[in-house]
């Protein structure tokens, strides 16, 4: 089976979590970590989810799954340790058209989870299409060497960028070609030694004479 790859978009969402264990756990963090609101059935709840039910960050719906906890959901994580169970909310989940994913059985997923390196808005997915998440682990932890705190305060300097040439209405071209220069530059790197002096000396020489670079340097420093 393949997979289309879609980033989504959770905030204000509803996810429903079936399962109180140490990976349900890590599924509701992670949700919540991208704005959903969280609702969970488990017979147990680990400590970490026991804390945050107590604390309103997530609305516990009793022991015992229903068909009504689907009304208004966008997301089910089916994650039991009853692949039997964690088959029927699948089926649930998919008869009324919601994404879900079942821990451990890709049968019974709509969607899977990839391992992911992020670095402030540079997010990179790995997905062996539910083959070998080992493999993908391991190949996340590669990458994570590879991509350092950098990317991150590369994309925010590029992203202050951008909002400051398209503000001065300069055709779309020359735009552009400021913005490859930009990406094909040193300051990547001199972001990676914590260089100031030579990235404000790079933007310098790539951006118009008539544009001062300190307001944009000021995201980052």
């Amino acid at each position: 089976m393949s997979y289309y790859p879609v980033f989504l978009q959770l905030e204000g969402t509803s996810a429903l979590v079936v399962g109180g264990g140490d990976v349900a756990q890590r599924k509701v963090e992670t949700l919540l970590s991208y704005g959903a609101s969280i609702s969970i059935v488990s017979r147990e709840l680990a400590p970490e989810l026991k804390k945050r039910v107590e604390n309103g960050s997530v609305r516990f719906l009793g022991r015992k799954m229903a068909d009504a906890f689907f009304d208004g959901v966008f997301l089910v994580i089916a994650a039991t340790d009853d692949p039997e169970l964690n088959h029927r909310v699948s089926q649930g989940a998919q008869s009324r058209g919601i994404l879900v994913n079942a821990v451990d059985q890709p049968a019974d997923c709509t969607f899977i989870v990839p391992s992911i390196v992020q670095r402030g808005d540079l997010m990179i997915a790995i997905s062996t299409s539910g083959k070998s998440p080992a493999f993908a682990k391991k190949i996340r932890k590669e990458l994570e060497t590879e991509f350092g705190p950098e990317y991150a305060a590369f994309l925010t300097l590029m992203g202050e960028l951008r909002s400051a040439l398209l503000g001065r209405g300069r055709p779309q071209e020359e735009n552009s070609r400021i913005f490859h220069a930009v990406v094909a530059s040193d300051i990547l790197s001199a972001l990676a030694q914590n260089d100031m002096k030579a990235v404000s000396e790079r933007l310098g020489q790539i951006l118009p004479a008539d544009m001062d670079a300190t307001p944009i340097l000021a995201c980052i420093s």
